[in-house]
């Protein structure tokens, strides 16, 4: 009998037969192609894959995922997920949120979510406003900006959502663009691996309510003077010729030409380092102004430390070997209760 070839699993794979109702030019679907090309190349089976959202444009995405998937409520996405992945933790469970979404209504699940390092991958799609609802300033917008419920201009200081997580212990923290896929691919590859809860903040273009937000960082005229591309190893150099290096002052980053730095001055990444982790999120100037910092697209840190789910499991298990099994309304009555007669 001839060979039987076994079918190389595509993309297509895992893409749902629903029509995507993004408005054309959204930088969701350059996330939605990679991340189904990244579920083909990891083989994930997609009987054991949840996607969960919340609720804004980016939140649509489960419907486009030929997995399983729910659209739940906004900003409760992470209870979602940490309910899911605590009951069943050998299921591959994905979160997909906005900066509407996770930053505002959901930021306390949000944070939560990150200190318990649940093992789910979080992508958060910030495009700097509401789209779903049609233009209103988020809370990652920046101060000054004029929108719908702004018609004056933000007075709000706007949230940095990578120090926001480093604040909340997160163990995966990393950022790339909907406009550069070839970066954005290995990023989802790392997240998707790391054990833990992932955190992948990815600069999302809304061509309709705030077309342009991030342009300084993806456009090919300012793209090499505004970025910088960490890798854990390698030296933080940027510039259109990589003529540029950061170094330290003390705590204090600085721009420098390289050839005016020493090599062993150079500032080396160490994407396991925290303190310098935590600097690294802060380089987040407005790149219009004058000294400004390059903004950082990479891993920025991680770390392995016990997850949520296992912890519970043992406990459970523990509760059983000693007890028998537990009796739920035994649990809720607790030790402190009596009988009046």
């Amino acid at each position: 009998m001839p060979e039987v070839k076994e079918k190389k699993i595509t993309a297509k794979d895992y893409a749902s037969d629903q029509d995507v109702k993004w408005c054309p030019g959204c930088g969701d679907y350059s996330i939605l192609k990679q991340v189904q090309s990244v579920c083909a190349e990891l083989a994930l089976k997609k009987d054991e894959t949840v996607f969960i959202s919340g609720i804004g444009c980016s939140s649509r995405f489960p419907y486009y995922m030929d997995t399983y998937g729910m659209h739940s409520i906004h900003g409760r996405g992470p209870a979602f997920v940490m309910g899911l992945k605590t009951a069943r933790p050998e299921l591959n469970v994905w979160m997909i949120t906005g900066d509407g979404d996770s930053m505002s209504i959901g930021g306390n699940h949000f944070i939560h979510l990150l200190r318990r390092n649940v093992d789910v991958n979080v992508l958060l799609f910030n495009n700097q406003i509401y789209g779903l609802t049609k233009g209103q300033y988020s809370p990652t917008s920046e101060k000054g900006k004029v929108t719908k419920s702004t018609p004056y201009g933000s007075i709000d200081h706007p949230f940095n959502p990578l120090s926001l997580a480093m604040g909340a212990e997160a163990t995966f923290v990393a950022r790339t663009m909907d406009r550069d896929p070839k970066h954005m691919r290995p990023i989802l590859i790392e997240g998707e691996k790391h054990r833990g809860t992932s955190l992948i903040e990815i600069y999302q273009n809304c061509n309709i309510f705030n077309d342009g937000a991030f342009f300084p960082f993806t456009e090919k005229a300012t793209k090499a003077d505004n970025t910088i591309f960490i890798e854990h190893g390698k030296a933080l150099v940027f510039g259109a010729e990589g003529e540029k290096a950061i170094v330290l002052d003390g705590f204090t980053p600085k721009v420098v030409s390289i050839s005016d730095i020493a090599e062993a001055d150079l500032w080396i990444h160490d994407k396991y380092d925290r303190v310098k982790a935590s600097i690294l999120t802060r380089f987040f100037d407005d790149p219009r102004e004058e000294g400004a910092l390059p903004r950082p697209f990479g891993i920025f840190y991680q770390e392995n430390r016990s997850v949520y789910e296992e912890g519970v499991t043992a406990q459970v298990e523990r509760h059983i070997e000693e007890k028998g099994s537990p009796n739920l309304d035994t649990l809720l009555e607790g030790p402190n209760t009596w009988t009046i007669k």
